[in-house]
C-alpha cells in the first residue's frame, strides 16, 4: 500500500487491470450514481458504454472481478459525446461537438436505438476552429465546460462556460486557453481547478453568479496535463502522461503513480462508498487499479447532479 501521508514520495509502477475491452480510442468517463455505474464514450464510433458498479466487489476484489462483458452494454449515439453530466431526471447532459445535448436513456430491456440528442444550444457559432472538450457540474449542479482549437494553427482561443437551465449560458472570466481540460472543482465548490498544455490553474468561483477570480498556477508538469477529479480528502488525481499525480490542496506532490500497459484518458471514482478509481485507456477500454494501491481512506466525492428540473431560462425576444 502506498503511504500517501508522505509528501513528494517516489513514482510506484502499477500494471493497470483491463476490465473491459470497448470502443476504438477513450473520451470522457464519469460515474452515473442513479444508474450505479461507469459511463464513457468512444469520439470515434459515436458509442456510449457502461460498466456496472459490483456489489460484492471490496478493495481487495476490484469491480472488475464481479462482473462481467456480459453485464456491462452500450449504446450509439447520434453525434459522439465529449463530455457528460447525469441529470436530476435521470438523463444525460452531453457535450457533442460545438453544441449541448439531453438525451433519454433507454428502459432496460427495451430495443436498443440510436439516442437523439434534445439540442440545448450552440456554443461559440461564430468560431469553427473550437468544439467542446472537457466539462463536469460544480457542487451547485451547473455544468461547467471548456473548449479547444481544433485547428492545426493551436493557437489559444478556447474559453470556458457555465450552464444551467435557471441562468442559461454564462462565459467564465479566464485566460483563453489551447485546450480546456481538468475541470475540477474542491469539496466546498468555493474553488475551480483546470489546466491548459503542462500547466494546472485554480481559481476562486462563485457557482450563482458565474464569478471567478484570481487565477494562478497551481502546479506545472513535464507534459500534457489532462483529466482530473477532486477526492474526499480535498486532494487532486490529475493524468499526467501514462502517470497518475495526486496533490494535495496547496498543490504539493502527495504520490505518483506510473501505469503501465495504459495510457489513460479519463478517470472516476465510483463504486460503492465511491471507493474504486476506474481509469479509461487511450485506446477505449477500461482499466482498474490493482488492490491495495489506494489507502484505505482514499474516496471520491459523487458528482452533483446537472439540475435539469429548474424552470428553464426565458429567451429575450
Amino acid at each position: 500500500m502506498i503511504d500517501i501521508s508522505t509528501p513528494a514520495i517516489a513514482a510506484v509502477a502499477a500494471d493497470a487491470i483491463l476490465l473491459q475491452r470497448g470502443g476504438r480510442t477513450g473520451g470522457v468517463l464519469r460515474w452515473d450514481a442513479a444508474g450505479n455505474c461507469w459511463r464513457w464514450s468512444d469520439p470515434l464510433t459515436g458509442l456510449l458504454y457502461n460498466w456496472p458498479s459490483a456489489g460484492a466487489a471490496t478493495r481487495s476484489t476490484p469491480p472488475a472481478m464481479t462482473a462481467t462483458a456480459a453485464t456491462a452494454g452500450s449504446l450509439r449515439l447520434s453525434e459522439s459525446a465529449c463530455a457528460l453530466a447525469a441529470c436530476a431526471s435521470g438523463r444525460l447532459l452531453l457535450g457533442q461537438g460545438k453544441r449541448l445535448g439531453m438525451v433519454e436513456l433507454p428502459a432496460a430491456g427495451s430495443v436498443a436505438r440510436t439516442l437523439q440528442s434534445q439540442v440545448l444550444l450552440t456554443v461559440d457559432a461564430a468560431e469553427p476552429r473550437t468544439a467542446i472538450s472537457d466539462g463536469c457540474t460544480d457542487r451547485a449542479g451547473n455544468f461547467v465546460f471548456g473548449t479547444a482549437n481544433t485547428a492545426s494553427d493551436q493557437r489559444p482561443i478556447g474559453s470556458f462556460y457555465q450552464y444551467s437551465q435557471r441562468h442559461g449560458l454564462r462565459r467564465l472570466a479566464l485566460p483563453v486557453v489551447v485546450r480546456a481540460t481538468g475541470i475540477a472543482f474542491s469539496a466546498d465548490g468555493a474553488r475551480m481547478l483546470f489546466a491548459d498544455g503542462n500547466r494546472i490553474l485554480h481559481c476562486t468561483y462563485d457557482a450563482d453568479r458565474a464569478r471567478v477570480g484570481n487565477a494562478t498556477t497551481f502546479a506545472e508538469s513535464d507534459v500534457a496535463v489532462g483529466a482530473a477529479v477532486i477526492d474526499s480528502a480535498d486532494c487532486l488525481w490529475s493524468i499526467q502522461g501514462a502517470e497518475l499525480v495526486r496533490y494535495d490542496a496547496g498543490g504539493a506532490v502527495l504520490c505518483r503513480i506510473a501505469l503501465e500497459g495504459a495510457a489513460p484518458v479519463a478517470l472516476a471514482f465510483g463504486g460503492e462508498g465511491l471507493a474504486h478509481l476506474l481509469l479509461l485507456g487511450h485506446d477505449g477500454a477500461l482499466y482498474g487499479l490493482p488492490s491495495g494501491l489506494l489507502d484505505s481512506a482514499t474516496a471520491g466525492i459523487a458528482d452533483t447532479l446537472f439540475d435539469d428540473m429548474a424552470p428553464a431560462v426565458q429567451a429575450v425576444g
